[in-house]
Protein backbone atom coordinates (compact mmCIF):
# COMPACT_ATOMS: atom_id res chain seq x y z
CA UNK A 1 0.00 0.00 0.00
CA UNK A 2 1.23 3.45 -0.70
CA UNK A 3 2.47 5.74 2.07
CA UNK A 4 -0.24 8.52 1.27
CA UNK A 5 -2.71 6.18 1.63
CA UNK A 6 -2.19 5.02 4.81
CA UNK A 7 -1.57 8.64 6.12
CA UNK A 8 -5.02 9.21 4.28
CA UNK A 9 -6.95 6.47 6.44
CA UNK A 10 -5.35 6.80 9.24
CA UNK A 11 -6.08 10.46 9.89
CA UNK A 12 -9.59 10.13 8.36
CA UNK A 13 -10.11 7.47 11.22
CA UNK A 14 -9.29 9.52 13.75
CA UNK A 15 -10.78 12.57 12.18
CA UNK A 16 -14.36 10.85 11.92
CA UNK A 17 -13.45 9.84 15.62
CA UNK A 18 -13.03 12.97 16.86
CA UNK A 19 -15.69 14.12 15.07
CA UNK A 20 -18.44 11.90 16.87
CA UNK A 21 -16.63 13.09 20.34
CA UNK A 22 -17.47 16.04 19.66
CA UNK A 23 -20.94 15.89 19.50
CA UNK A 24 -21.53 13.18 22.23
CA UNK A 25 -19.61 14.11 24.93
CA UNK A 26 -21.06 15.95 28.15
CA UNK A 27 -18.16 17.73 29.46
CA UNK A 28 -17.50 20.91 27.05
CA UNK A 29 -13.76 21.20 27.48
CA UNK A 30 -13.62 17.80 26.41
CA UNK A 31 -15.75 18.45 23.42
CA UNK A 32 -13.05 21.16 22.16
CA UNK A 33 -10.52 19.11 22.54
CA UNK A 34 -11.21 16.92 20.29
CA UNK A 35 -12.15 19.86 17.98
CA UNK A 36 -8.53 20.81 18.35
CA UNK A 37 -7.60 16.90 17.02
CA UNK A 38 -10.32 17.05 14.35
CA UNK A 39 -8.80 20.04 13.20
CA UNK A 40 -5.56 18.72 13.07
CA UNK A 41 -6.35 15.75 11.57
CA UNK A 42 -8.36 17.69 8.16
CA UNK A 43 -5.08 19.54 8.34
CA UNK A 44 -2.82 16.61 7.78
CA UNK A 45 -5.64 15.77 5.01
CA UNK A 46 -5.20 19.50 2.92
CA UNK A 47 -1.20 18.47 3.19
CA UNK A 48 -1.84 15.90 1.16
CA UNK A 49 -3.86 17.04 -1.32
CA UNK A 50 -0.62 19.83 -1.83
CA UNK A 51 -2.54 22.18 -0.08
CA UNK A 52 0.04 23.32 2.18
CA UNK A 53 -1.17 26.87 3.07
CA UNK A 54 -4.55 26.27 3.67
CA UNK A 55 -3.05 23.45 6.43
CA UNK A 56 -0.97 25.64 7.68
CA UNK A 57 -3.95 27.74 8.52
CA UNK A 58 -5.81 25.63 9.29
CA UNK A 59 -3.65 24.69 12.22
CA UNK A 60 -2.60 28.44 13.15
CA UNK A 61 -6.00 30.18 13.07
CA UNK A 62 -8.11 27.84 13.83
CA UNK A 63 -6.28 25.91 16.60
CA UNK A 64 -3.92 28.16 17.73
CA UNK A 65 -6.65 31.12 17.83
CA UNK A 66 -10.42 30.25 17.46
CA UNK A 67 -10.09 27.16 19.67
CA UNK A 68 -8.00 29.56 22.51
CA UNK A 69 -11.40 31.74 21.82
CA UNK A 70 -13.69 29.16 22.35
CA UNK A 71 -11.88 27.19 25.52
CA UNK A 72 -11.90 30.53 27.38
CA UNK A 73 -15.90 31.17 26.75
CA UNK A 74 -16.36 27.62 27.37
CA UNK A 75 -14.40 28.03 30.98
CA UNK A 76 -16.21 31.34 31.59
CA UNK A 77 -19.69 30.05 30.89
CA UNK A 78 -21.49 28.82 34.37
CA UNK A 79 -23.11 25.37 32.57
CA UNK A 80 -25.17 23.49 34.76
CA UNK A 81 -24.19 19.84 33.70
CA UNK A 82 -26.90 18.31 35.37
CA UNK A 83 -29.95 20.33 33.74
CA UNK A 84 -28.15 20.14 29.91
CA UNK A 85 -28.97 15.94 30.62
CA UNK A 86 -32.68 16.28 31.83
CA UNK A 87 -33.05 18.13 28.96
CA UNK A 88 -31.59 15.44 26.57
CA UNK A 89 -34.52 13.23 26.86
CA UNK A 90 -36.98 15.81 26.99
CA UNK A 91 -35.48 17.31 23.28
CA UNK A 92 -34.70 13.55 21.40
CA UNK A 93 -37.76 13.67 19.43
CA UNK A 94 -37.36 17.17 18.44
CA UNK A 95 -33.98 16.33 17.57
CA UNK A 96 -34.41 13.42 15.37
CA UNK A 97 -36.72 15.09 13.69
CA UNK A 98 -34.39 18.30 12.64
CA UNK A 99 -31.35 15.78 12.37
CA UNK A 100 -33.55 13.64 9.35
CA UNK A 101 -34.71 16.47 7.57
CA UNK A 102 -31.30 18.10 7.61
CA UNK A 103 -29.83 14.90 6.41
CA UNK A 104 -31.83 14.09 4.45
CA UNK A 105 -31.73 17.58 2.65
CA UNK A 106 -28.07 17.35 2.21
CA UNK A 107 -28.43 14.12 0.43
CA UNK A 108 -30.67 15.70 -1.90
CA UNK A 109 -28.58 18.19 -2.80
CA UNK A 110 -25.26 16.39 -2.79
CA UNK A 111 -27.28 14.25 -4.99
CA UNK A 112 -28.00 16.69 -7.58
CA UNK A 113 -24.63 18.50 -7.62
CA UNK A 114 -23.06 15.20 -8.26
CA UNK A 115 -25.18 13.49 -10.59
CA UNK A 116 -22.93 15.35 -13.45
CA UNK A 117 -19.96 15.64 -11.52
CA UNK A 118 -18.13 16.36 -15.13
CA UNK A 119 -19.91 19.30 -15.75
CA UNK A 120 -18.94 21.24 -12.20
CA UNK A 121 -15.02 19.88 -12.58
CA UNK A 122 -13.15 23.60 -12.85
CA UNK A 123 -11.17 23.25 -16.30
CA UNK A 124 -9.32 26.84 -16.14
CA UNK A 125 -8.11 29.09 -13.40
CA UNK A 126 -5.78 32.34 -13.97
CA UNK A 127 -3.15 31.59 -11.85
CA UNK A 128 -0.22 33.75 -11.30
CA UNK A 129 2.72 31.47 -10.50
CA UNK A 130 3.32 28.34 -9.46
CA UNK A 131 3.17 29.25 -5.83
CA UNK A 132 -0.07 28.24 -4.14
CA UNK A 133 -0.45 30.92 -1.62
CA UNK A 134 0.20 33.90 -4.43
CA UNK A 135 -2.98 32.19 -6.68
CA UNK A 136 -5.12 31.48 -3.47
CA UNK A 137 -4.99 35.25 -2.57
CA UNK A 138 -5.10 36.20 -5.86
CA UNK A 139 -8.48 33.86 -6.50
CA UNK A 140 -10.32 35.19 -3.00
CA UNK A 141 -9.72 38.88 -3.58
CA UNK A 142 -10.83 39.00 -6.92
CA UNK A 143 -13.52 36.21 -7.60
CA UNK A 144 -14.70 35.02 -3.82
CA UNK A 145 -14.68 38.46 -2.56
CA UNK A 146 -18.38 38.91 -1.43
CA UNK A 147 -17.91 35.28 0.05
CA UNK A 148 -15.52 36.41 1.81
CA UNK A 149 -16.85 39.49 3.15
CA UNK A 150 -19.85 37.29 4.34
CA UNK A 151 -17.37 34.74 5.95
CA UNK A 152 -15.75 37.44 8.22
CA UNK A 153 -19.07 39.22 9.31
CA UNK A 154 -19.91 35.50 10.29
CA UNK A 155 -17.01 35.60 12.31
CA UNK A 156 -17.51 38.80 13.73
CA UNK A 157 -21.18 38.26 14.63
CA UNK A 158 -19.78 34.20 16.52
CA UNK A 159 -17.30 36.95 18.56
CA UNK A 160 -19.98 39.79 19.16
CA UNK A 161 -22.13 36.66 20.44
CA UNK A 162 -19.17 35.39 22.83
CA UNK A 163 -18.60 38.59 24.67
CA UNK A 164 -22.22 38.87 24.99
CA UNK A 165 -22.41 35.23 26.89
CA UNK A 166 -19.77 36.17 28.59
CA UNK A 167 -20.69 39.44 30.15
CA UNK A 168 -23.97 37.70 31.74
CA UNK A 169 -23.69 38.80 35.43
CA UNK A 170 -24.85 36.65 38.37
CA UNK A 171 -27.46 38.43 40.97
CA UNK A 172 -25.11 36.47 43.17
CA UNK A 173 -21.89 37.40 42.79
CA UNK A 174 -20.79 40.72 44.14
CA UNK A 175 -19.36 43.34 42.24
CA UNK A 176 -17.41 46.68 43.16
CA UNK A 177 -18.28 49.82 41.51
CA UNK A 178 -14.95 52.24 40.62
CA UNK A 179 -16.99 55.19 39.89
CA UNK A 180 -17.97 54.90 44.20
CA UNK A 181 -15.18 53.90 45.10
CA UNK A 182 -13.37 57.23 43.69
CA UNK A 183 -16.30 59.74 44.89
CA UNK A 184 -16.66 58.24 48.17
CA UNK A 185 -15.68 61.11 51.08
CA UNK A 186 -14.01 60.72 54.32
CA UNK A 187 -17.96 61.00 56.05
CA UNK A 188 -19.21 58.17 54.57
CA UNK A 189 -16.18 56.30 55.05
CA UNK A 190 -15.15 57.01 58.41
CA UNK A 191 -17.37 56.92 61.71
CA UNK A 192 -15.72 57.73 64.92
CA UNK A 193 -18.03 56.44 68.25
CA UNK A 194 -17.24 57.89 71.24
CA UNK A 195 -17.02 55.24 74.55
CA UNK A 196 -18.17 57.76 77.22
CA UNK A 197 -18.53 54.35 79.80
CA UNK A 198 -14.88 53.25 79.33
CA UNK A 199 -13.36 56.86 79.42
CA UNK A 200 -10.45 56.77 81.00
Amino acid sequence: MNIEIAVFFIFAFFLIISSIGVITINNPVKSAINLVFAFFSSAVLWLLLNAEFLSIILILVYVGAVMVLFLFVVMMLDINISQAKEGFVKYFPIGLIVFISIAGLLSFFFYNQFENSNNNIITEINILGEDNTKNLGYVLYTEYILAFEIAAMLLLLGIISAITLTQQKNSENKYQNPSHQVNANKKERLSVIKDEENKL
